[in-house]
């Protein structure tokens, strides 16, 4: 990899009528074997207002069945540019911008507001896929000088909404907007969101914090955001949900550098929850490979289901099987992961039963998995089980003596041609049918013998030959316990 620094870089000048301007010309070429993360470092001058960058790189054929080049950008302050080194973190737009701009009043989406500190600034740039012919990059910084505007305010959404108490709150926990690679305007997503019927949202950009200041703006008294992000390394995609404030964390790291355990003691400390995103996703560097301990929860339903989504499920049911006998288990949870408005908001969602809509009382809901993932809010579940007086709903445990007869009950609500398979650690015991209305309770009995634990799942019957049965909802488990 070769790429000159702004000393050596071509430079031109130019006075614009409001300030004097200076761009800078950096070029350089990475080859196959360049590192993930690549620092180009910009030497800024007191005096600047704005900081403008343009970038554009060839891509070459490559031929069949390779992928062309893509590189992705963001920039560093001088506060610092190293791994973890969150103080100069100024943003970042991966492959989805050509261009942005930094000042102390405004940023483009992606990218934080604030003071243009002078020092050396380093453009992060990340190959993600590389022709063998390598990769010829050209960045324009234009260096705008000036008095700065105004400081930019941001506003933070609060930690709690109007709700109704202890109830099934429903929300979507992978979500995207222009200030990553989505489609949508921050108002436009608290559109959505609310026209899905859904009480929260948890707001998960690719590896910048820079919706956190805005969402105040919008997010009505009756609507939770939860501030979050999406950590996206090479070896998978990490969901955070329920970050303080305008935090940022760091992705660039691989599951053979050893630092993923510091990770989640950091998301830890804040309270929040490390879901392990679309775990057996197809595309390149977004399969799930840090493995699952530590974790607090996995997405199995990401979007529209897809064989994907039902290779996660039953990777999380073995994990079940693995893990349910000393307490200690991974909840499984949804989003829709929309960018785009051809993508569904809410399909899947997380519906948690929770002491009130707040950050506090959603991810505990969360953590302990009481909660099931349904396509929309037009579907409700009622799941339990009920042994000798005593009655369990989702997450819970019931402990029991190995014969006691257990009661296991599923109403369905809003789910027309469908029907209710019961999952065991032994695998499906029941596949019952729901009333052609899509509203019904079926039950099933079994003992703590025969049955470790008890899952329902709400599937739609198919209209011709599948390798599996569409999926309408799917709950957590029922622990069935026997005292030792």
């Amino acid at each position: 990899m070769t790429a000159r620094s702004a000393d050596s870089a071509d430079e031109r000048s130019t006075d614009s009528g409001v300030g004097d301007e200076r761009t800078i010309v950096l070029t350089g070429r990475l080859d196959t074997d360049a590192p993930d993360w690549v620092p180009v470092p910009v030497d800024v001058p007191d005096g600047v207002r704005e900081i403008v960058v343009r970038y554009t790189y060839d891509n070459p054929s490559a031929g069949t069945g390779a992928p062309g080049n893509a590189l992705d950008i963001g920039i560093f302050d001088p506060r610092g540019h190293e791994r973890g080194a969150a103080h100069g973190f100024r943003g970042w737009s991966g492959g989805a911008r050509e261009s942005f701009s930094i000042s102390r009043s405004t940023a483009t989406p992606g990218y934080l507001p604030g003071p243009i500190h002078p020092g050396t600034w380093h453009l992060m740039l990340g190959p993600y896929t590389i022709t063998p012919q390598g990769l010829s990059y050209r960045i324009e910084v234009t260096l705008r000088f000036g008095p700065p505007g105004p400081d930019f305010v941001p506003r933070y959404a609060p930690r709690h909404a109007t709700g109704r108490g202890r109830a099934w709150y429903r929300g979507d926990l992978h979500l995207h907007t222009v200030h990553s690679d989505g489609r949508r305007e921050p108002e436009e997503l608290v559109a959505d969101v609310r026209a899905a019927g859904l009480d929260f949202m948890v707001s998960t950009e690719h590896n910048t914090s820079s919706a956190s200041g805005v969402w105040g703006y919008h997010v009505p008294d009756d609507l939770l955001v939860i501030d979050g992000e999406e950590i996206t390394t090479r070896n998978g995609h990490l969901v955070v949900a329920g970050l303080d404030p305008g935090t940022w964390l760091d992705w660039r790291y691989r599951a053979r550098d050893g630092v993923f355990p510091d990770v989640l003691r950091h998301i830890h400390r804040q309270g929040a929850l490390a879901i392990a995103a679309h775990p057996f996703c197809p595309f390149l560097g977004c399969a799930w490979k840090f493995g699952f301990d530590g974790l607090d929860a996995v997405e199995v339903w990401n979007g529209s289901w897809t064989p994907d989504d039902e290779v996660t499920l039953r990777q999380w049911d073995a994990h079940l099987v693995a893990a349910g006998k000393d307490g200690a288990w991974l909840p499984a949870v949804g989003g829709s992961d929309a960018h785009d408005h051809s993508q569904t908001v809410g399909l899947g969602q997380t519906v948690v039963l929770a002491d009130d809509l707040t950050r506090d009382a959603i991810l505990a809901g969360i953590r302990a998995g009481r909660c099931y993932v349904a396509e929309s809010a037009n579907v409700e579940l009622d799941f339990s089980a009920s042994a000798e007086e005593a009655t369990a709903g989702i997450g819970d445990r019931l402990s029991l003596r190995p014969d006691t007869e257990v009661a296991v009950e599923v109403a369905v609500r809003g789910a027309p041609g469908t029907f209710v398979r019961l999952v065991t650690d032994a695998g499906p015991v029941a596949q019952l049918p729901v009333p052609e209305s899509g509203n019904g309770t079926v039950t099933w009995r079994t003992t703590a013998r025969a049955a470790a634990y008890i899952r329902a799942e709400v599937r739609r019957m198919p209209s011709g030959p599948l390798p599996f049965e569409p999926m309408v909802a799917f709950t957590n488990p029922i622990f069935l316990d026997v005292p030792s």
